[in-house]
C-alpha cells in the first residue's frame, strides 16, 4: 500500500475510503507491520504472530510461504479458523492469500485453508488479468476482458454476492485482499489517464544518500539517474490509478451493507501488508527496509461504538488485527498463542494508552524483483531486527543487523521523522542498552510474553531465522 500521505492528501486515490471508514471511525497514525514483505506480513495478520513464531520468513516455499509445514502447523489456528469453529461465524475470503498459494507442491488450488466457508483465492502472486482463482477448491480461469476479468472488480462482485446470499442468522466475517497497488500496476481502463501530474513525494529523504546507514543503503547511486526517477514517478502514478478501483470496491461494499441495514452493526477494517519506498535514500522501488516508509501502513476502522473522526497515536501492529477481531467476536485471546493484543478497548472506550508499547519488526533476505538502477536489497546480511516504541517520553526505533559488525541504527522519530540521522553513536549509552534489552526480549517472546514483555530475557542470536536456500 502507498504511504499514509496517499490517503490523507487532498488529491488521493482513496478519498471515498477515507470518508466512509476513516472519517466515520478511527485512524491510527502509528500502525506497523512485523515484516515489510508480503508473505510474512500476511501470515502475521492471519496468525497474530511475529515471524519468529509463525516461521514464514520470505515469499518462497522454502521460506514457508504457503508450504505444507505452514498448512499443518499454522493454518488451523488462524483467527478466521477460530471465528468459524468456536464463534459460529460464516466466513468469506477473496483475493491474494499467500504468494505461493496454489503451487503444485503445496496442494494446488484444490487446497482450501481451514476456516473459510466461501473461498476465492488467487493462485500465486499479484495479477490483474490472465489469472486463476480457486473457487472453493476448483480452478476458475480468467482472461483479459475488462468487463469480466479485471481482478479488483471481480473481487468486489464476489464480495457483494456473499453479502447478498449469506445467512442472516449467523454473524459473518469477510476478508477482501486486493493485490492492488502491487506490480504490474495495471489500472482499469477508465482510470488510466488519472493523476497525470502526480509524482512520488519529494520528502526530505528523497534522492538523498544514506551515508550513516547500513552497507546496503550506502551503495545506492546518488543522485538517481533521470530515467530511474521517471520510472518511479510513472510507477507511483500507476499505483494510484489501480487504487481508484479499490476505492470503488470499498464504496460498493459499504453501500451494500447500508442497504441491507447491516452497516451500523459491522466493523470495517482497512489496512495493508507493507509499505513501499519510491526514491527515499535513493532507493528507486521496493520494500524490505526498516524505515518508516516500508514498515508503516494505513489503518482505519469504523464500527459499533466507535465515534467518528477519531485519530489515535497508539502503537499497533498487524499482529494485533487477529486478536482485535477475535475480541469483537467475544473470543478470549488468552486461549490462543497469538503474540498481538486487542486494540478494541482503545476504539470503543476511548482509553488512552499511556504506558510504553513495544513492537518487533524483522526481515530476512528473500528474492527481489529488480527495477532499473535498483540496489540489491536481498542478502543474508540484510537480515535485521528492530524494536519500535511510541510513548509520550519516547518515539524511538532501534535496529540491529546480522552482519560481521552487528551494525546498529537508531532513530528519534519525533525529532527526525524522515530518519535522516542515525544516532546510534551519539545516543546515551543507557538508552542504547535498554533498547537492546527490549529487542532481545521481543525476539524470544511468544504469546502473552509478547504482550507483556518479561523483565528478563534470554540471549538470542540477532538473526530472525537462518535460510540459505532463498537465493537458489
Amino acid at each position: 500500500m502507498c504511504c499514509l500521505s496517499a490517503i490523507c492528501s487532498f488529491q488521493s486515490p482513496l478519498n471515498k475510503t477515507k470518508k466512509l471508514i476513516g472519517d466515520a471511525g478511527i485512524s491510527f497514525t502509528n500502525a506497523y507491520v512485523a515484516s515489510p514483505l508480503c508473505c510474512p506480513s500476511r501470515a502475521s495478520i492471519l496468525t497474530g504472530k511475529y515471524p519468529h513464531n509463525h516461521h514464514v520468513i520470505n515469499n518462497t516455499l522454502e521460506g514457508n510461504c504457503s508450504s505444507k509445514a505452514w498448512q499443518k502447523s499454522q493454518e488451523p489456528h488462524t483467527f478466521p479458523a477460530l471465528l468459524q469453529a468456536s464463534a459460529g461465524y460464516q466466513t468469506f475470503f477473496a483475493g491474494k492469500y499467500l504468494n505461493q498459494y496454489g503451487h503444485a507442491e503445496a496442494g494446488g488450488v484444490e487446497h482450501v485453508p481451514p476456516g473459510w466457508n466461501y473461498w476465492v483465492g488467487l493462485e500465486r502472486n499479484s495479477k490483474y488479468y490472465n489469472y486463476t482463482l480457486s473457487v472453493n477448491g476448483k480452478a476458475q480461469k480468467h482472461g483479459a476482458d475488462y468487463s469480466r476479468d479485471y481482478l479488483t472488480d471481480v473481487l468486489a462482485n464476489m464480495s457483494l454476492d456473499f453479502l447478498q446470499y449469506k445467512s442472516n442468522y449467523q454473524p459473518f466475517f469477510m476478508m477482501v485482499s486486493t493485490p492492488a497497488p502491487h506490480s504490474p500496476w495495471t489500472a482499469a481502463p477508465q482510470y488510466q489517464d488519472r493523476f497525470n501530474s502526480t509524482k512520488a513525494p519529494r520528502d526530505p529523504n528523497f534522492n538523498v544518500h544514506g551515508k550513516d546507514k547500513h552497507w546496503l543503503i550506502r551503495q545506492a547511486k546518488t543522485p538517481m539517474t533521470n530515467s530511474s526517477v521517471k520510472f518511479l514517478d510513472d510507477a507511483f502514478r500507476k499505483r494510484w490509478q489501480t487504487l481508484l478501483s479499490v476505492d470503488d470496491l470499498v464504496e460498493r461494499v459499504v453501500k451494500r451493507l447500508e442497504v441491507r441495514g447491516e452497516l451500523d452493526n459491522t466493523y470495517i477494517f482497512f489496512t495493508s501488508d507493507n509499505g513501499y519506498h519510491t526514491g527515499q535514500f535513493s532507493l528507486p522501488l521496493d520494500k524490505r527496509q526498516l524505515y518508516e516508509f516500508d514498515i508503516r501502513v494505513p489503518l482505519m476502522v469504523r464500527g459499533p461504538n466507535i465515534k467518528p473522526n477519531q485519530t489515535s497515536q497508539m502503537l499497533v501492529a498487524n499482529v494485533d488485527l487477529g486478536p482485535t477481531i477475535l475480541d469483537i467476536a467475544g473470543y478470549n485471546v488468552n486461549k490462543t498463542q497469538m503474540d498481538g493484543m486487542s486494540f478494541l478497548p482503545i476504539m470503543v472506550e476511548r482509553i488512552s494508552c499511556k504506558r510504553l508499547r513495544l513492537i518487533f519488526v524483522c526481515f530476512l533476505f528473500s528474492l527481489q524483483e529488480c527495477f532499473p538502477d535498483c540496489v540489491c536489497e536481498d542478502s543474508y546480511n540484510n537480515t535485521y531486527a528492530c524494536v519500535r516504541t511510541v510513548a509520550p517520553s519516547a518515539n524511538l526505533q532501534y535496529c540491529e543487523f546480522d552482519d560481521n559488525e552487528v551494525f546498529v541504527e537508531v532513530y528519534n522519530v519525533t525529532a527526525d521523522p524522515y530518519q535522516l540521522t542515525n544516532i546510534a553513536k551519539t545516543i546515551d549509552q543507557e538508552i542504547l542498552e535498554k533498547m537492546n534489552h527490549r529487542l532481545m526480549m521481543l525476539q524470544s517472546c511468544s504469546g502473552a510474553s509478547c504482550r507483556t514483555p518479561a523483565t528478563k530475557s534470554r540471549q538470542l542470536n540477532i538473526r530472525c531465522v537462518s535460510l540459505d536456500t532463498a537465493h537458489k
